[in-house]
This record gives C-alpha cells, structure tokens and sequence, in this order.
C-alpha cells in the first residue's frame, strides 16, 4: 500500500514549537573530495574526536556517519554541537554524511525512545516530536541521511568462534539451536509478545510522522533491517524481515512512495536470513537499487547464512563483493560502503586494526570496479 496520506502532524505546529538549541550559522562544507558521484569507503564508528578524525584522515575516509549530536533532554540534537562536529570535520576534508538517530540496534530495553516501538501513546508522540526536530538540526548542518531501526529485540549472538587460519581472529556468531538449547529464545522484552500486525502498525505511526517532515527538509532516512531475521516468534517478537527476508524487505520498501524512505541496506544482516548468500544478495540489491532506495551500505561480510553464521573479514565470507560493489554500481549507487562488525583478535589495537584492512579493502574493489567502468 502506498502511503501518500501522511498524518500531517505539521511540521509548522509540533516542529515549531521546538527549540533547535543554537543560533551559529550554518556550516558552508567544502567541496567534496574526487570521487563524487561514484561509491566512497565511510565509516560509521568513533566519533568526531581529533583523534578518530586523524585516523580516518590517514586511511582515505573521507565520508562518515559521524554518530549523532548531543541531545537536549526533552527537545532533541544541540544544533550548535552538530554545527561543531561539521566544523571539526571540515578541518580534514571529511563530510558528515549521516548521523544515527536514537532508534539504535540495541533493542527496545537499551534505547533512550523505547515508547516508540512500544507503540505507547501519549509518549510516543513526546519521542516522534524529538525525531522530527532532529531531522530539522541535521537539514540545518547540511546532513542528507539519517539511519535507525525499528526492532525490539537487540542485536542476537550465541557466542563467538576462533579462527586459527586468520591468526587466531574471533567471529561474532549466531547459532539458533545454541539460542533455544540456553534458553535465550524464552526471554522476553518489556515489550512482552508483538505481532507482525502490531509492528507495523507501530513502524508505520512513526514514519506516517516522520517523513513529511524529512521530505520537507530533503532528508533521507535509511532503515537497517532486523539482526539476525530470526525464526518467528522468537523471543515473543516476529521481526519484520522474517521469516522471508527479501518478502520483507519489499514490504517494507513498498509502504511509502517518498524520496525520503529507503534502507541503511546492511548486507551481512540480509545475508544472515538466506540459504545461500552468495546468490541470493544480488537480485536484493538489484530490486531496492532500481527503486533509489539504497541510501547506505554496509559491507559486513558472514560465513553461513539462515540460523547460523559467523561474522568474517570482508575477504573471507560467502559474499563475492568484487560482484556485489560491481551490482551496486550498475543500479547507481553512489553513497558509502561502510566497515561493519569488524572480527576481533588478542591486541588492544584490534578494532583500529580492523577497520585499516576494511578500509584498504573496500578501496581496492571500488578501484577495480570502477576501472572496469
């Protein structure tokens, strides 16, 4: 169903009234670096430090989800601290491609706007009022995208597995029947049992909201899909991607015609709910990239797929993606590919260590890929 009748909650009414925390004016960034309109490595961890911005600097990213602003309670993003983040940005030639909003993958028990998913009125109303003023302080520092998610349960992992063939890395891993033999499918949230129905209704109250008010200030907001798509009714919930992720996935693509509504599409996470990742990513990536509705990539690669897989080095899981980056191109997309779940080895380096080999990597394939072109 196309939702062009938007509950008007009006930005003129509920956004006027709240205070975007700043008065400086709008940051001016700098012309982008070579390689506009072709993909670009970014990055989504870190924050605006000197520090992390050195370290982004020095590996050639130049394109970041710089985290999200500080928020004044009760209101929303300090627009003079984002307009301080853009600053500090500019300084080494890096553009804030996105924030995230506080719809995190934490899950419902860990967000800082739980009412939201709880679908509990009047206070989900409080938290759509913050998110449409967020989207208004990132219009105003010139940040086009905006990435949340819309689940209850968090994140989903059974363990971790050691690699000894890749000096001795850990994988994050999911095992279904490891979650069921410790219990872990038997928990519940304080959102108790959801329906599929109840979901959307809840996901669609929010974005019936929160995209006029994105379209009005050309603000694009991508959705990361549930991880992993577990079986349904797991943990009380069924999330919306399963059990059938590419069903879902068009679903949900499908509930609004609007520039705005598209995907921060995580291929690891869409990965996890196939049989066989390597070939059916592609005709995914092929359908939401012919819609425009790719506004985010990251590039996560696993080892498995559907209740069960490891999360591995860009270079050695299923995903071939030389032939993905390549698919990705020929829809033109032109945003980030961002390093994701990086594996963790025994050196407190690790993480920085990562996300260098990630960095180098996605370089090397959009080199070749668009050496190709």
């Amino acid at each position: 169903m196309k939702r062009r009748n938007f509950f008007k909650v009006s930005a003129a009414s509920s956004l006027g009234a709240l205070a975007l925390g700043g008065a400086r004016q709008k940051v001016v960034n700098p012309a982008r670096k070579k390689g506009d309109g072709i993909m670009h490595v970014g990055c989504q961890h870190g924050g605006t430090s000197q520090k992390n911005l050195e370290f982004w600097a020095r590996h050639g990213v130049f394109h970041v989800d710089a985290g999200s602003p500080r928020v004044i309670e009760g209101v929303g993003w300090d627009l003079d601290d984002s307009l301080a983040m853009q600053e500090a940005c500019n300084k080494y030639g890096i553009k804030v491609e996105a924030y995230h909003l506080p719809l995190t993958s934490a899950g419902i028990n860990g967000v800082a706007t739980p009412n939201i998913m709880l679908g509990k009125s009047p206070e989900r109303d409080r938290e759509i009022e913050m998110i449409q003023q967020m989207i208004q302080v990132a219009a105003k520092s010139d940040v086009r995208m905006l990435l949340y998610n819309t689940i209850i349960l968090k994140i989903l992992r059974t363990g971790r597995t050691v690699d000894p063939t890749r000096g001795n890395a850990s994988y994050s891993t999911w095992n279904y029947e490891e979650a069921v033999k410790q219990g872990m499918d038997k928990e519940r949230t304080i959102a108790g049992d959801v329906s599929i129905d109840e979901l959307y209704e809840r996901i669609t109250y929010l974005l019936d909201r929160v995209l006029p008010v994105a379209e009005e200030y050309n603000v694009k907001l991508g959705n990361h899909i549930a991880d992993p798509p577990a079986p349904v009714g797991y943990g009380g919930i069924t999330r919306w991607n399963s059990p059938e992720v590419f069903a879902g996935i068009k679903r949900f693509a499908q509930l609004y015609d609007s520039p705005s509504h598209g995907f921060n599409l995580c291929l690891g996470s869409t990965a996890e709910g196939l049989k066989d990742p390597k070939t059916e990513i592609i005709p995914i990536i092929k359908w939401v990239g012919e819609r425009n509705q790719v506004f985010n990539i990251h590039l996560r690669n696993i080892k498995g797929g559907w209740n069960n897989f490891q999360e591995v080095y860009p270079d050695n899981g299923d995903m071939d993606f030389l032939e993905i980056v390549r698919t990705l191109r020929d829809v033109g997309y032109t945003g980030m590919l961002m390093p994701d779940h990086i594996p963790q080895h025994q050196d407190p380096a690790s993480g920085l260590q990562g996300h260098a080999f990630a960095f180098g990597y996605i370089k090397g394939i959009l080199q070749a890929v668009y050496a190709e072109a």
